[in-house]
This record gives structure tokens, C-alpha cells and sequence, in this order.
């Protein structure tokens, strides 16, 4: 860091903090129908069912699993966001 900018590999970004640049990012991988699954640095996995079960504030990023619970990760944290499965519906009767 030099000054208020950040020494990066294509030079020096006036200005801008990592974590919203990492905030951006994840609003970006969290498009269409879901599932979705975040990875975390310390190898945590968290499935998304739908972009809608998850909370970008401006420091943490709160994620709803199906039970309901809360997990609150840190958007420096996240590594990966990867499509994940859907799960197959259940036929009723025979």
C-alpha cells in the first residue's frame, strides 16, 4: 500500500479497498437460479439454494442454509463460488 493506494501486479489502484472489490465479485458470481456453492480460505464449503439466501453487507456476507441457520463469513475469506446441483424432485405416487 502507498498512501491511501494499493501497489497491484498492473500497477497502483487509487483509492479502492479489497473488500469491496471482493464484495463486487461475489454479487457478480451470485447470477440466475442457484444452487450455488461458496468455498471458503480455510476449505468451509456453504451450498446456496438461490442468490436470494444471501445477504452482501459491507463487511460480512450472511448466508441462509436450508434449515434456516445463519452463517456469517468474511468476503475476504470467499475463494470460490462454483454452480452446484440441483437436487432431483421426488415423484409422488407410482
Amino acid at each position: 500500500m502507498v498512501g491511501d493506494s494499493f501497489l497491484t501486479l498492473d500497477g497502483v489502484l487509487s483509492g479502492v479497498d479489497n473488500e469491496s472489490l471482493n464484495r463486487e465479485l461475489i454479487r457478480q458470481q451470485l447470477v440466475g437460479q442457484g444452487p450455488f456453492l461458496i468455498r471458503t480460505s480455510d476449505g468451509l464449503e456453504f451450498p446456496v439454494l438461490h442468490p436470494e439466501f444471501v445477504l452482501i453487507g459491507h463487511h460480512n456476507i450472511v448466508i441462509e442454509d436450508a434449515e434456516g441457520l445463519l452463517d456469517i463469513i468474511d468476503p475476504l475469506h470467499v475463494v470460490s463460488i462454483q454452480p452446484g446441483t440441483r437436487r432431483k424432485a421426488h415423484k409422488v405416487g407410482g
